[in-house]
């Protein structure tokens, strides 16, 4: 199929093998392999998210400008995880495909996503941590740190289904780079899959739950510092990182499993169809 195209690329038929056999391996990990994975999976996705407010913190730019090169600055996260290695929960929503298929049992699923989960929140917070030591937020006349506090303060704030929707929307587009990833055979070709999808859903405002355990925390720091607090500021703490995790999480669930991993296997995987 790649051939008949004129591409070197895995056909979208191969792409679905993949992606089931690759999501049969990842169930079965050793506990400390995924941890760890997962520790350096919400690093990264940390790192990606710090790049994109270096963007955002620059009153200079326009609002599009500043929302689409961020987003093209956050796709260092993703693909930190794609070509490095790393366990992202978010990444991981694609087991539904094996799973499906009867390949591995709802336990491993649900095991995995629970050790992932927590690891990357790990991965991610404790990037804040070493972020906010650092005084990386006094940048710019501490424009970054402002930038933080609003950003936070937003997401705190969101509404259940707002934040559910837009947790849908965000996976959708992840697991759809994830995908388009696994089409590619070098880095450049993973680098052109995971750049468009990720970019998108960063300019579009979705709700990315790894990303937004480094965001909401590093913010509850600078807050604990005394930092000027934003309109809606006094929604960043504790109770407001529950509230935006919550539904953004289920969101991202839905959308990865859902909507791209079920979606595909009907298509490709189903039984009954050649292989």
């Amino acid at each position: 199929m790649a051939e008949i195209l004129g591409f070197d690329v895995y056909s979208p038929q191969e792409i679905a093998a993949r992606v089931e056999s690759i999501g049969v391996a990842k169930a079965r990990l050793p506990l400390l392999s995924t941890a760890m994975l997962g520790v350096l999976a919400g690093a990264y996705i940390a790192l990606g998210t710090l790049y994109f407010v270096v963007v955002i913190s620059d009153p200079g730019l326009g609002f599009a400008a500043a929302r689409v090169l961020g987003g093209v600055c956050f796709s260092l996260g993703l693909l930190l995880v794609v070509v490095a290695g790393a366990e992202l929960f978010t990444g991981n929503n694609l087991l539904v495909m094996a799973w499906a298929d009867g390949r591995i049992t709802t336990r491993e699923v649900l095991l995995n996503w629970t050790v992932v989960c927590t690891a990357n929140f790990v991965g991610a917070a404790g990037l804040a941590l070493i972020v906010f030591l650092s005084d990386h937020a006094t940048m710019n006349g501490g424009a970054l740190g402002r930038a933080y506090l609003e950003v936070a303060a937003a997401k705190s704030s969101l509404p259940f289904w707002t934040a559910f929707w837009r947790g849908v929307l965000c996976n959708v587009l992840v697991c759809m780079a994830v995908w388009m990833a696994f089409a590619g055979r070098s880095v450049v070709d993973k680098l052109v899959a995971v750049i468009f999808p990720v970019s998108a859903f960063v300019a579009a405002g979705f709700e990315h739950s790894i990303a937004n355990m480094y965001l909401i925390p590093l913010a509850m720091m600078l807050k604990a510092s005394g930092a000027a607090l934003p309109p809606g500021g006094e929604a960043i703490g504790m109770l407001g990182l529950a509230r935006n995790l919550v539904p953004v999480i289920a969101g991202n669930l839905v959308g990865g499993s859902v909507l791209v991993a079920l979606v595909y296997h009907v298509v490709y995987r189903r039984p009954g169809l050649p292989r």
